[in-house]
């Protein structure tokens, strides 16, 4: 309890950076939440060095991560089309919060050496990582262990990462802040956001069935971290 209470005091001064910055609208908020988003980041990648993990721990997160940046460059023609989402959860449910985290932070920064650095990659990096993170979370708890809850958290995980990425757009871009520019920006995202949802869908039902329950096994028969 005590170890995910210090990660998660990240994500809350991240929130609070956010609130300051969009009520005082700072003209380098970009900046300063890119910042915020490092900071974030950070205490996921002590804790995930601290499980001492050997290279066989760490084989899995690498070649999933390698499938997910290979999945997301393929669809590259179908806008915001992407496996990642849904393999970020099957990896989290499979092997634990902290490979989840690292899984999903990885996809997005090295897919981005393909498809552009920048101030984003931050974001995406924490906001896909939580979302294997929180799966390896509530798989510990056995919250997930029917399709059908997977299957919404897929949704709700997807949904998250859409608004808020849209959120940091908004935020340390968008200016004036006012109620007309903060709500056309969200619409302008809808369909990409919609577009992602219907990928996590496709992609998370034959992953569970198929993949997760071998991982399942590999992890039990090498005595994975």
């Amino acid at each position: 309890m005590k170890k995910h209470f210090g990660i998660f005091s990240g994500i809350i001064l991240l929130l609070a950076v956010l609130i300051f910055t969009a009520i005082f609208q700072i003209e380098q908020s970009a900046a300063i939440n890119f910042f915020a988003a490092i900071v974030a980041i950070i205490p996921f990648f002590i804790n995930f060095e601290k499980e001492n993990k050997k290279p066989r721990d760490i084989m899995p997160i690498v070649v999933l991560s390698a499938v997910a940046i290979a999945g997301r460059i393929l669809f590259t023609p179908i806008p915001n089309f992407k496996p990642v989402t849904a393999i970020v959860i099957i990896i989290g449910l499979a092997f634990g919060a902290e490979s989840g985290f690292m899984t999903g932070s990885l996809t997005a920064l090295v897919s981005n050496l393909f498809f552009g650095q920048g101030p984003w990659t931050a974001w995406q990096m924490l906001a896909w990582g939580l979302i294997g993170y929180v799966a390896g979370l509530l798989a510990e708890r056995k919250r997930l262990k029917k399709t059908w809850q997977i299957l919404v958290y897929g949704i709700l995980a997807t949904l998250f990462f859409g608004v808020f990425m849209d959120t940091w757009t908004i935020i340390s871009y968008v200016r004036p802040l006012t109620l007309v520019t903060v709500v056309t920006s969200y619409s302008l995202g809808i369909v990409f956001n919609i577009s992602h949802l219907v990928s996590t869908i496709v992609f998370l039902l034959p992953i569970e069935k198929l993949w997760l329950p071998q991982l399942k096994r590999i992890k039990i028969k090498f005595a994975l971290k």
